[in-house]
């Protein structure tokens, strides 16, 4: 039974995973695109009103995403469509009221933005991040479904029609207005020859009422209809939720907001910069950890029915540190070639990028963590774990910002997450207690910080071939201590990765 729930769940995560990395790969791939279209204040619309976006859909889901799964999974309601009914109109008519209030007061919000005469602007962020909430709940439904390849391709046809736009927005349409001149009549109506900025609000805002139409089969049964009573138990249980989520977007956030205001004015756009960049290493960790996430909801829920629960969350929990760990070794031992994703400009950050891994994998048992308060419904001490993290962090970075600029932020990042790490770990054992085998996870841990470490005395060769088996092979030394501590690992990894037999 373990073996088989443990391989599912990692099975679904290989499939959200890879919808995941190739959905941030395509849009990677815009980044050059609008670095080379636009003027660092031209672009920084659009930066400025992403980085509200993140911050309005966690209000607008207000955590009933995880609620979601938390009563979707409660043997004492037989009814599970009314748990789908009221998730999904709560979030529409909130979110229907947020289109609508932003739209009324549009004008007025893009002038004290800085933005006067470009209302269009706000219009647009509303319906994007109003659409992307109510998306929520369908989404959340297959994945308590188990249809992991539908949600993956449902966000692969977004992500690549959302690219598709971009491209013949900025560039196809705008190149056809210049080089065609029997064509600017026609044109005129979307471009006057020069990228426009607004087309990327544009792109964003067909992709995510896209999202709704291609869900649409997964909602069209559902009734437009509040059950108070347990709308008010969902509340309850999804409050304390979104000040986690707000948490976390400030703790992915605040230090960048931070460093430009607590250096020098000289320095602290370039530090921020490079910062900034630099810590788009860490998503090769955040990508594991966000399949691993999108399946690991419904799996904690779903299993939690089971006599031997804890066992298997306890498994899962090895497993996971040990793929973490491997990426993080793998990352920093071809650090020498992985560079290349940033600019010469930004080499001098990459001394950062090791702590700032190890950061996001702490993060990451942090999450896996995170089932003691979700099956307990104490989700408000999750909350005040993550609100005394993001003290840490603020506290952190305004002492160590002043004196060692952007490593300092590094630095606050990873004891921020490692601090919430051994809070929620003791609070777990008090209030849910899984037998985590903590010397294992350790072990596992430092050995692959020796491993990075013993790399970094690895000279390089000129030869990439050998340079790079030279610094891989440095892996191998991992393998005996897996087979020796997780003997079922190799076992769990080839039922992951087997087929079915029809």
């Amino acid at each position: 039974m373990t073996k088989n729930s443990v391989s599912s769940l990692a099975k679904q995560t290989v499939i959200y995973g890879a919808s995941s990395i190739l959905g941030r790969l395509l849009n990677y791939l815009l980044v050059p695109l609008y670095s080379r279209l636009f003027l660092p204040v031209e672009a920084a619309v659009y930066i400025e009103f992403y980085a509200y976006a993140a911050i309005f859909i966690v209000i607008l889901t207000y955590g009933m995403e995880t609620a979601f799964f938390r009563f979707i999974n409660d043997q004492n309601i037989k009814d599970k469509d009314r748990v789908y009914s009221t998730s999904f109109s709560s979030i529409l008519l909130t979110s229907s009221l947020f289109v609508i209030i932003l739209s009324i007061f549009s004008n007025g919000i893009a002038t004290s933005l800085g933005y006067p005469g470009n209302a269009e602007y706000v219009i647009f962020f509303a319906i994007v991040a109003g659409a992307d909430a109510v998306a929520s709940i369908p989404f959340a439904y297959l994945r308590s479904k188990g249809k992991a390849m539908t949600f993956a391709s449902i966000r692969i046809i977004n992500i690549v029609v959302n690219v598709f736009l971009n491209i013949l927005f900025l560039v196809i349409i705008p190149n056809a207005y210049n080089n065609h001149p029997e064509l600017q009549s026609f044109l005129s109506i979307f471009t006057d020859g020069k990228p426009w900025v607004g087309y990327i609000f544009v792109a964003n805002v067909v992709t995510s009422l896209l999202n709704l139409i291609l869900l649409f089969p997964h909602y069209k049964q559902v009734k437009i209809k509040i059950d108070k009573k347990l709308w008010n138990k969902m509340l309850k249980y999804a409050i304390p939720l979104l000040i986690l989520g707000l948490s976390g977007i400030l703790n992915n956030n605040i230090d960048r907001i931070l460093l430009k205001n607590l250096l020098p004015p000289e320095i602290a756009l370039h530090q921020m910069g490079v910062y900034g960049m630099v810590f788009k290493f860490s998503v090769i960790m955040s990508l594991a950890i966000q399949a691993f996430r999108y399946a690991a909801d419904p799996f904690f829920f779903e299993q939690s029915k089971d006599s031997d629960a804890k066992g298997v969350y306890a498994k899962v929990m090895n497993y996971f540190v040990i793929t973490l760990v491997i990426i993080y070794a793998f990352t920093m031992l071809n650090m020498d070639y992985i560079k290349y994703f940033v600019g010469k400009a930004y080499f001098e950050g990459l001394t950062v990028v090791n702590i700032l891994l190890l950061s996001q994998l702490f993060l990451g048992i942090f999450y896996n963590l995170s089932i003691w308060y979700k099956l307990t419904d104490k989700t408000i001490m999750g909350a005040i774990v993550s609100i005394i993290g993001t003290t840490i962090l603020i506290i952190l970075n305004i002492i160590l910002i002043p004196k060692i600029g952007y490593v300092g932020s590094a630095w606050a990042n990873l004891i921020c997450n490692f601090s919430i790490v051994l809070i929620s770990y003791f609070l777990s054992q008090k209030y849910y207690p899984v037998p985590y085998e903590l010397k294992k996870i350790i072990v596992y841990i430092i050995t692959g910080i020796i491993i990075v470490y013993i790399g970094s005395f690895v000279p390089t060769i000129d030869n990439h071939f050998l340079n790079i088996l030279a610094h891989n092979s440095l892996i191998l030394l991992y393998i005996p201590i897996i087979y020796y501590l997780e003997p079922t690992f190799w076992l769990f990894i080839k039922n992951t990765f087997k087929r079915k037999k029809h």
